[in-house]
């Protein structure tokens, strides 16, 4: 998909803990492209694409989009979910007469639990050094 093409789909953004996902989606026959590859190649796992899967599932339009996505930061799963949250934002943006059936499987919420930081005198954010009575 060239540039020009991708600038006319609906524009979705997603995001997890430090993961972001810029989703556009176009009327086509179900292809991802996530940063310029296939999906399969980027992720290579199966269960990433059942997670995906599942706006386009609770709507009622699995391969009618293809999807085209910039993905940056985060772990590979904060990416999947990030991307996920991202196509139901840009699904809502092609339809706003979805919002209901993305509300209720929770698609729409952005997880808001990021990492904690870590503290002075700690090893971690929460973990203490051991502690020695003698």
């Amino acid at each position: 998909m060239t540039k020009a093409a991708v600038k006319k789909g609906f524009y979705g953004t997603g995001r997890r803990k430090t993961a972001v996902a810029r989703v556009w989606l176009m009327p086509g026959t179900g292809e991802m492209q996530v940063n310029e590859k296939p999906f399969s190649t980027y992720f290579g796992r199966q269960t990433a694409l059942s997670v995906v899967q599942q706006p386009f599932e609770a709507t009622g339009l699995v391969n009618k989009y293809n999807v085209s996505a910039l993905l940056a930061g985060g772990g590979s799963s904060a990416q999947v979910e990030a991307l996920r949250h991202g196509i139901s934002r840009a699904l809502l943006a092609f339809n706003p007469d979805l919002r209901k059936s993305l509300k209720v499987v929770g698609l729409l919420t952005r997880d808001p639990r990021e990492k904690e930081r870590r503290k002075v005198g700690r090893r971690k954010a929460r973990r203490r050094p051991q502690y020695s009575k003698r």
